[in-house]
């Protein structure tokens, strides 16, 4: 090993001598071990710095993507390409070897959506470092040639000074423009914000209105030459010292078209473009035109569906509709995606006669045709839009009368025979009128989007609340108006489980051919983990919908399992359960539960608490001495089953009776549920100390012994002479019976609760231990001692005594080993459909 037993800091020194001796490797970049870029030339004042290489650096023979993994968590956190132009390469060392990474093969796991980057890069056990790991070792496999990146120190010594020589080579013309590429083009259309969009000479808020967005300025800036458009075909085009845009052709058949100058007369403009190289190589036109979606604000993307369809969900999609339709379905039946963006989601398909493209927005029309003549021009390479040009229009299809169509697809919708044959294939916009960002008061209503349209206005009354999202209108008028086609659509599961959706479902009697399901996370700025669907609807055929099975992928594209997904409009949620607990005689008030939807993707919202004046907007109930036992359950019930991307939509119901004869179901829950809450004592007497004084050793008497009392059936005397268990649920008072409540029964509890209890005694003895605590603490009080607050009052993962992490550890993992053990009863007894 050429390097061995050298520390750290003397590897990256000699490595820098042995191998990069012409490069600067001496710049720190934030926590990236070792960066290297182009040497500053002599008397060069305004230089930009062009990063090379970014890499990790290990002292021992380290696995190559365990330390890559660790080097793309730093950048992540960091968000270090946000303010640094990333280089070409991420690498990779140690004592022995170095290993090379293409960053555009990276680029992807850096944007992600809903991805917890603040995790310790270093930290190999977490979930994120393994997700991480994972999608690396998938780019490697299946991507990269790593007999071409992976070098031996000393026995490839040659061939990495070969590969440094013809590849670490200066990205620029001159000393001063930087290339631009797939890989940075986002970054520097940022920049572009900042420089150049406030010296043109346009009222951004109007134009945007008027769905004119300053990336349409930037794309003719950036597809240009000596200050000129190359693409004729974009919505605006660089003419010069002025832009063109929003060309038409009027009843006089003259070319007319909106001019914007600029206000500085270009030199903001001329100080931007002489750092970079325009335009970007050929070879990215397409991509970029076809990307043209990330330059789109995000409030404009929701309403007109501004967002790219990953490739692998495509050609997957396509491969579902051949399934249901034949495998010669392109030439038997034409496609229309009246949702169309820049053309993506019709990418793969080869009949061009068959296949129609509209979209509300003549710049995406506009690209549409650039990336035609791109495909006319080099058809060999699979680059641009297979469509005919007559075949793409502007078509707003929540508004407009279809009698604004092109003459031969409005033939094909007025045909009975001929709609039969057709496929209507979209990826539709999602925004809706209101959304947590609303109901939380950190939004505004989207009034002017969803429910201003002219489908709204004619079917609200059939589809009810369902109607204020954008995708449902766009299915409802294909259902409606274009009877007997084929509708093959990307969205969310809200058609086949939402309840707000019952409405629509009753409308919508179309029948599921075929679905197939992925994390939505995996389309762009896409937040939260949930599933999206890709259903293939027969409107010809109905039925009412209550089953299917649907096929799972993951986020790499890989089959994984199948999943059943259900509705049934007579069962009540869980939710309904809860508040029949309510109100019950001489109940008296020990804490408050938070509680709100009924489905996993809420499961964050469900917590326990001393009172509702805690929250700014309480939705919840009281939990009493009377309704304890059900709290117990709906808590356990609500966590006990980690929330996924493939459950996240998936309804808690009303259960069935099977529970109440199940004591130990019952206490596994209120186990669960006493090491699982957020009672403060700070905030009143706290009731949830699950041991007694002694048993702790605590200093002093606690205010409150009642869930010791309880547990051991000596909270008041039994009112009732025969052994009933908690409750009898069917006595005359409805309810849970309250006349009838027996309190005085000694809790039994399982070998599993028990585990539980005895790791959590370790922890309170523990606490009590230490000086000056406070007697009545509770759970959380314990660890808001031990691992305290950062800067920001967020209580820490972890603390500085290992001790309590050991203990505080071991009552998680009991905890989750009672949580597999009542699983299988929470689907038993009805809280969840398999």
């Amino acid at each position: 090993m050429k390097y061995l037993n050298i520390r750290e800091e003397e590897i990256k020194n000699r490595v820098a001598t042995d191998f990069f001796e012409k490069f600067d490797c001496d710049p720190i970049v934030g926590f990236i071990d070792f960066a290297v870029k182009l040497q500053r030339p002599k008397n060069v004042i305004d230089f930009n710095d062009e990063y090379l290489l970014w890499a990790e650096v290990k002292s021992a023979p380290t696995n190559v993507i365990t330390m890559l993994t660790q080097l793309v968590l730093t950048i992540g956190k960091a968000r270090t390409f946000d303010k640094i132009m990333p280089p070409p390469f991420l690498g990779c060392y140690d004592c022995e070897k170095i290993a090379f990474v293409p960053y555009s093969e990276i680029q992807p796991v850096f944007y992600q959506n809903d991805f917890n980057w603040k995790v310790t890069p270093s930290n190999t056990e977490t979930k994120e470092f393994k997700q991480v790991y994972e999608q690396i070792q998938n780019i490697i496999d299946n991507d990269i040639p790593w007999e071409t990146y992976l070098f031996d120190f000393e026995r490839d010594e040659k061939d990495l000074k070969k590969f440094i020589r013809e590849n670490f080579i200066v990205g620029k013309t001159g000393t001063t423009k930087i290339r631009i590429d797939k890989n940075n083009f986002i970054i520097i259309y940022n920049k572009w914000l900042e420089s150049v969009k406030p010296t043109i000479g346009v009222n951004w808020d109007k134009a945007k209105i008027k769905g004119i967005i300053d990336g349409h300025f930037y794309l003719a800036d950036l597809l240009s030459a000596e200050n000129k458009t190359l693409k004729e075909k974009l919505f605006v085009l660089l003419k010069g010292d002025y832009y063109e845009f929003d060309r038409i052709i009027d009843e006089t058949e003259f070319d007319t078209f909106k001019r914007a100058e600029f206000k500085d007369r270009g030199k903001a403009h001329t100080q931007f473009w002489n750092k970079y190289e325009r335009p970007p190589k050929e070879e990215y036109w397409d991509y970029i035109i076809e990307r043209q979606d990330l330059l789109v604000p995000q409030d404009v993307r929701e309403r007109k569906g501004s967002y790219f369809t990953p490739r692998q969900w495509v050609e997957l999609s396509q491969r579902y509709i051949a399934d249901v339709l034949g495998e010669n379905w392109q030439d038997e039946y034409t496609v229309w995606d009246c949702a169309a963006g820049t053309g993506n989601l019709l990418a793969g398909l080869t009949n061009k006669y068959n296949i129609w493209a509209s979209t509300l927005d003549k710049a995406d029309v506009d690209a549409m045709l650039t990336r035609i003549d791109t495909m006319n021009k080099n058809s060999l390479t699979g680059n641009g839009a297979n469509i005919l040009e007559s075949h793409v229009f502007q078509f707003d299809f929540l508004n407009d009368d279809f009698s604004k169509l092109p003459q031969g697809l409005r033939d094909i919708i007025n045909n009975p025979e001929k709609r039969k044959k057709l496929v209507v294939y979209i990826n539709p916009p999602y925004a809706e009128a209101a959304t947590t960002a609303t109901v939380t008061g950190t939004g505004e209503n989207k009034t002017d989007v969803a429910v201003k349209t002219k489908i709204y206005q004619k079917y609200q009354n059939k589809i009810g609340i369902a109607g204020r999202e954008l995708f449902a209108q766009f299915f409802t008028r294909i259902y409606s108006e274009i009877p007997a086609c084929v509708l093959a659509e990307f969205s969310k599961l809200k058609i086949l489980q939402a309840p707000n959706f019952s409405n629509f479902r009753d409308f919508f009697r179309a029948k599921l051919a075929k679905i197939f399901v992925m994390p939505a996370y995996t389309f762009d700025n896409v937040k939260g983990k949930f599933p999206i669907g890709f259903f293939i609807w027969d409107t010809g055929d109905h039925e009412d919908f209550t089953y299917i099975k649907s096929d799972v992928y993951d986020e790499q594209g890989n089959f994984i399992s199948t999943k059943g997904f259900s509705v049934d409009t007579n069962t009540q949620s869980i939710n309904d359960w809860l508040i029949s607990t309510r109100n019950r005689t001489n109940e008296k008030n020990i804490g408050f539960i938070s509680c709100k939807g009924n489905d996993f993707q809420n499961t964050n919202f469900i917590f326990i608490i001393n009172d509702k004046s805690q929250l700014p907007h309480p939705r919840g109930t009281w939990i009493t001495d009377k309704n304890l036992i059900e709290v117990g359950i709906y808590f356990a019930v609500r966590h006990c089953i980690e929330a996924t991307w493939l459950n996240d939509r998936d309804q808690f119901l009303y259960p069935n009776d099977g529970w109440q004869n199940d004591s130990e179901f019952q206490n596994d829950c209120l186990a669960y549920t006493l090491f699982n809450n957020n009672i403060q004592s700070k905030y009143g007497i706290n009731h949830w100390i699950p041991f007694t004084e002694y048993a702790v050793g605590a200093r002093d008497n606690f205010n409150s012994n009642f869930m010791t009392n309880f547990i051991e059936g000596k909270s008041q005397p039994a009112i009732v002479s025969e052994p009933l268990l908690f409750y009898d649920f069917n006595d005359d008072n409805g309810g849970g019976g309250d006349s009838t409540y027996r309190e005085n029964i000694k809790r039994e509890f399982s070998f599993e609760a028990k585990a539980v209890f005895t790791a959590g005694r370790e922890l309170w003895r523990y606490y009590h231990s230490q000086p000056n605590v406070n007697v009545n603490a509770s759970l959380y009080d314990i660890r808001e001692h031990f691992q305290e607050r950062n800067d920001k009052g967020k209580m820490n993962n972890t603390s500085k005594d290992e001790k309590y992490n050991e203990f505080i550890g071991i009552l998680r993992e009991k905890l989750k080993n009672l949580a597999a053990k009542m699983e299988p009863k929470v689907y038993e007894y009805g809280f969840l459909k398999k």
